[in-house]
């Protein structure tokens, strides 16, 4: 062991004493707080298994020529399609604003209103659209009208968004298009800002780009009725006696070059659009009907439920699972909850369920695995990735084969452990922003840093222009980016303790390079870590060493500034510039929004006064970047970084990928953990992650216990079967093996056979000998008789057509790109001031993080202490069987 483990591990000491202190008094201050529970989405289930959904539709009149497709039709979720089109006219803009021949993209709702007879679609009073921003437009590319519900009226035809039902009824009158809920609820004025959906809600796309090929492609984000109760898509809804969820419509509105008398515009320098939604443009909508998976319980009311509980990254599984599982008499909930604390929940009460987890019980620093058995049953092959939403946005010095790509998705990037290493630690020069600034003098600009950053002055100001990125991402040399701590500075990650954290920062770890870097030694560029994240005590502002063996995310720079200008009466720290998401599912659905959450805008009359988030960023110039699953990225059609294996190759999440990696998994145990430094596959993924089913029958009754081994029977076999439909393995896992599926099997069988008298003490915690001779239970019988021979075979390719395209995503290619949480109010006296004020440089180091507790500190600083402790179970958050995720709201 190195001597800076060594000191790591007395460092590691020291701060679970001062730990301990802070985590007393604070959770002393709140104990009594209100615990609030979010009810998350219910199960789905009962729909039928689609064969085919992806939709091609053809444009009429000035749109004949084009062709659009929407690549899944049916069985949607709440999820990212993928629209793409062909044989369109290359868009025009009028200085920075979208002027001819581009796509606006929204939802619907409602029956057939009759008005086009060859594409039956729904009325436009009722489609999700119009809610762009109302303030800040100067660099918004849309003129007031094209991307609002704002109609003209014209008598005359040769004005272009004329609309005589809505628009006010004189001469170049100005009204707005209504919108009508699904409960009947009318909007007919301030549209654009409404109580029902806003900038920060809608899905709407307002500007499709059509490239110089003809070609465009966007990737829109379904919602359901729990993300929109307004459209109400996928709600039961009964007629003569039959119950279905409630279909919807994507609507397609291309803008077009021509005015109503077929003439070009008279004037192309000018914005000409109008509202999709007006008469003259709604004339051309193209509807896609979607069916949704039902929203709502779907299992037999009475039903038996089972808990299971644990990692994220059998989330998408389980929501797929479940419905089929409801036709064995068994409700199955399942409760995300990070891996360490699900594993010293099941050790800490063995009666609790079944557990998912991708390590054992007893790795976790400071625990034990329990003496008596536990069974792992592998469930899923996963892994956590780096997702991405870039769109280029090309130099003016750019050559014009670039330009011409202005506004597309880049399709592919490469990413190193080192490369990760320095977003995680917010490294480059505009992270702490405002910690360095451009000061004039005789008209020349130079850099000055604060105190204490002088570090920040030698590195590049973002992800983009540093050298090292650029030598693995040449195209990025022909790009810019805004320059904030929202783009290229900045890795949306999850708040929290996980065992996917931990395989990140162990394949940082593994890497030399990113060592030395960590340790304080500049790449070969002159780059430099954040000294608040080394490795190196010496060189660390709190006096410590940053532990990178870790398994959450922290922000251990103390970086805050009150922005000149802004009136603000609070300071912006950290976690404004970089605020945590709930969880990896809630950062894929910030990226595929475009939404980076930065707390930007200081707004006076909040409730209390605060920092606020500005919404997404602008369309064509998106730079998103976040740590999710692999699941959670194809489902929001996030494209995935290759990241730098240890033998040297950039490897996509590609189930093939991920299989590689999980054959070289080792352990013992019955649990085999991924090596990201291990070189037998050179083609594997560095983050896989297998996922266990973890149990303790001697603390479970036999029917608790031939509940789960159908469970586990059903995912080892029918539930390896990749696709998108109820019941399969959603895009985003890779099948197991045949090995992992004979110990699934064999877990089941161990959990039906296992005697209920109390097991030997003999037993060898997780041991999959130990524990008490097996035998036949009364109640074994009851389970259905599933062997490998009578089921498919698993298999990593889907089997309906519509999931190939988001699929893509996970290979890092795009097939059309041309080349609730609880708050704390902590009354903080001098006594727990100072013991804030001991504990706060500790904080990077903390092991546990399920509450978060803003504290006070002298001097008008403030930090947040993360307290080691682990909410008691009636004050979780559950989860019941539910399709899609719990809404949550960020912290922050």
């Amino acid at each position: 062991m190195t001597t800076r483990h060594l000191r790591a591990g007395r460092l590691g000491r020291l701060r679970a004493v001062v730990l301990r202190l802070v985590a007393g008094a604070a959770i002393g201050a709140v104990l009594g707080a209100a615990a609030q529970a979010a009810v998350p989405a219910l199960a789905a289930g009962g729909a039928s298994p689609s064969t085919g959904s992806a939709v091609t539709v053809s444009g009429r009149g000035e749109f004949a020529g084009m062709k659009f497709t929407v690549s899944q039709t049916k069985n949607l979720t709440n999820q990212a399609v993928q629209v793409t089109w062909t044989g369109g006219t290359p868009t025009t803009f009028a200085g920075s604003s979208f002027n001819t021949d581009f796509v606006q993209i929204m939802q619907c709702w409602g029956d057939d209103d009759g008005t086009v007879p060859g594409n039956p679609g729904p009325s436009r009073t009722q489609c999700q659209y119009g809610a762009s921003p109302t303030t800040n437009r100067t660099a918004w590319p849309g003129n007031g009208r094209d991307d609002t519900r704002v109609v003209t009226y014209s008598p005359g035809p040769a004005h272009y968004g004329q609309d005589d039902t809505y628009g006010n009824g004189a001469r170049g009158g100005q009204g707005e298009v209504p919108f009508k809920s699904v409960d009947g609820t009318l909007i007919t004025s301030s549209t654009q800002n409404n109580p029902l959906f806003n900038y920060n809600t809608t899905n709407e796309i307002d500007f499709g780009r059509t490239s110089a090929d003809g070609t465009g492609n966007e990737y829109f984000e379904v919602q359901t009725s729990n993300e929109a109760p307004h459209l109400g898509c996928g709600a039961p809804v009964t007629r003569n006696g039959v119950t279905t969820p409630r279909s919807c419509w994507l609507v397609i509105v291309p803008q077009g070059h021509l005015d109503l008398d077929g003439q070009p515009y008279a004037d192309p320098t000018q914005v000409n659009a109008g509202s999709p939604v007006s008469s003259t443009n709604w004339k051309n909508r193209i509807a896609v009907k979607l069916g949704f998976n039902p929203i709502g319980i779907n299992c037999a009311l009475g039903s038996a439920e089972r808990e299971t509980i644990g990692s994220e990254l059998v989330s998408d599984a389980m929501s797929s699972w479940q419905a089929s599982l409801c036709s064995s008499g068994t409700v199955y909930g399942y409760t995300e909850l990070g891996e360490p604390d699900a594993r010293q929940r099941l050790i800490s009460d063995g009666e609790s369920g079944l557990t998912f987890t991708t390590r054992a019980l007893g790795s976790d620093e400071g625990t034990f695995a329990p003496s008596d058995k536990t069974t792992y049953a592998p469930v899923a092959v996963s892994g956590v990735v780096i997702g991405f939403n870039i769109e280029r946005n090309p130099k003016t010095t750019a050559p014009d084969s670039i330009k011409q790509l202005a506004g597309t998705k880049v399709q592919s990037i490469n990413l190193t452990p080192r490369l990760v290493a320095k977003l995680l630690t917010e490294s480059y020069r505009n992270s702490p922003w405002g910690a360095v600034v451009t000061k004039f003098t005789g008209g020349t600009g130079v850099l000055t840093a604060a105190k204490g950053y002088e570090w920040a002055l030698r590195n590049p100001a973002g992800l983009i222009t540093d050298p090292e990125f650029v030598k693995y991402n040449p195209e990025f040399a022909d790009l810019t980016v805004t320059e904030n701590p929202s783009t290229d500075t900045d890795l949306i990650t999850a708040l929290g303790h996980s065992d996917s954290a931990h395989q990140l920062w162990t394949w940082i770890e593994s890497d030399k390079d990113a060592r030395k870097f960590l340790a304080g030694s500049p790449d070969e560029w002159g780059m430099q870590v954040n000294p608040y994240y080394s490795t190196n005590a010496d060189i660390n502002p709190l006096g410590l060493s940053f532990d990178p063996l870790r398994d959450d995310y922290p922000k251990s720079d103390p970086w805050c500034t009150v922005p000149s200008g802004s009136g603000a009466t609070e300071k912006q720290c950290m976690t404004d510039f970089h605020p945590y998401v709930d969880d990896m599912h809630a950062g894929a659905l910030s990226s595929r929004r475009g939404d980076t959450l930065w707390k930007a805008s200081w707004d006076p009359l909040g409730n209390p006064p605060g920092w606020k988030s500005t919404g997404p960023q602008l369309v064509g110039q998106r730079f998103m970047l976040t740590v999710t699953d692999a699941a959670s990225a194809s489902r929001f059609g996030l494209q995935t970084a290759k990241l730098r294996n240890a033998s040297g190759t950039f490897a996509a999440p590609t189930a093939a990928a991920l299989t590689a990696a999980a054959a070289t998994a080792s352990g013992t145990g019955g649990v085999r953990t991924v090596s990201p430094d291990t070189k037998k596959a050179k083609s594997a993924y560095p983050l896989t992650e297998v996922v266990y089913a973890a149990a303790r029958p001697a603390k479970l009754p036999a029917a608790a216990r031939n509940d789960y081994a159908k469970l586990l029977r059903y995912a080892a076999n029918t539930g390896q079967i990749s696709g998108s439909n109820p019941g399969q393995l959603p895009i985003g896992y890779a099948p197991l093996s045949e090995t992992l599926r004979a110990q699934a099997r064999d877990a089941a069988t161990t959990l039906v056979d296992w005697k209920t008298a109390p097991p030997s003490s003999s037993g060898g915690g997780s041991d999959e000998g130990s524990g008490s001779t097996p035998s036949q239970t009364p109640d074994a019988a009851a389970l259905p008789s599933i062997s490998p021979s009578s089921t498919p075979s698993p298999s990593a390719s889907v089997t309906f057509g519509g999931g190939t395209a988001v699929a893509l995503t996970l290979t890092g290619t795009t097939p059309a790109d041309p080349s609730t949480d609880l708050r704390y109010a902590v009354p903080v006296g001098a006594a727990l001031g100072l013991l804030a004020a001991l504990g706060a440089p500790f904080t990077g180091g903390l092991r546990r993080l399920p509450i978060r507790l803003p504290l006070n500190l002298p001097g008008g600083r403030s930090v947040t202490a993360l307290p080691r402790f682990t909410l008691p179970a009636g004050l979780r958050r559950p989860r019941l069987p539910r399709r899609g995720k719990a809404d949550r709201t960020p912290p922050g």
